[in-house]
């Protein structure tokens, strides 16, 4: 089962790229990124996905970790290294423009950007536990306490790109992906780049 975000990014891609096409008449073709921003980061810190993964699951290595990283292997970055590169990348794919950013800290790191347009999908607690209680085997406290952890991972890294001290009401929409269908998000998605002629 894809997840949520990108099934709706994969189908919101799909119908900018005909919305464009009909109000422009240029074939322009609208993509979406999630973990390709993963290769691309790596590709330009001159490492493999797998060694930069962690900082994309919002991990942090240990001090001792980093110290023997740095001392032993000659392709070593820093977490700053890689997540300034991350947002290079990041902001390079924004500027070229026509891009869906899932995740990634993508609103703290392109909020600036005035063609942009910034989407917050959420659920309640109860419903978000329930389902990853299912998909993941586990039961609905164990589910709860994952978001916990995960939503501060999220927070943190948006945080490091943002400051702390920033009002964090940063996104221009906000859906309810448990009272809204996919078809539905996409299609008020797509409207609102059609008024603000985001083509």
């Amino acid at each position: 089962m894809v997840a949520r975000p990108k099934r709706i990014a994969a189908k919101l891609s799909e119908e900018l790229t005909l919305v464009s096409k009909a109000h422009t008449g240029k074939d322009i073709t609208w993509r979406w990124m999630g973990k390709e921003l993963l290769e691309e980061a790596a590709g330009a810190l001159d490492m493999v996905p797998d060694d930069i993964k962690y900082v994309f699951e919002f991990e942090k290595k240990g001090v001792i970790d980093d110290i023997i990283s740095a001392q032993f292997n000659k392709y070593y970055k820093s977490d700053r290294k890689i997540r300034n590169t991350i947002a290079k990348v990041i902001r390079d794919v924004s500027f070229d423009g026509h891009v869906i950013i899932v995740g990634r800290g993508g609103v703290a790191i392109t909020r600036d950007l005035a063609n942009s347009l910034h989407i917050n999908l959420e659920a309640p607690l109860e419903w978000r536990a329930a389902r990853i209680s299912e998909k993941e085997k586990m039961s609905i406290d164990e589910a709860k306490k994952y978001i916990g952890e995960l939503d501060k991972k999220r927070s943190e890294f948006r945080n490091y790109f943002q400051g702390t001290e920033t009002d964090y009401t940063r996104f221009d929409i906000s859906y309810n992906v448990m009272t809204l269908t996919v078809d539905e998000i996409v299609s008020h998605i797509a409207y609102m780049v059609k008024l603000r002629g985001l083509f």
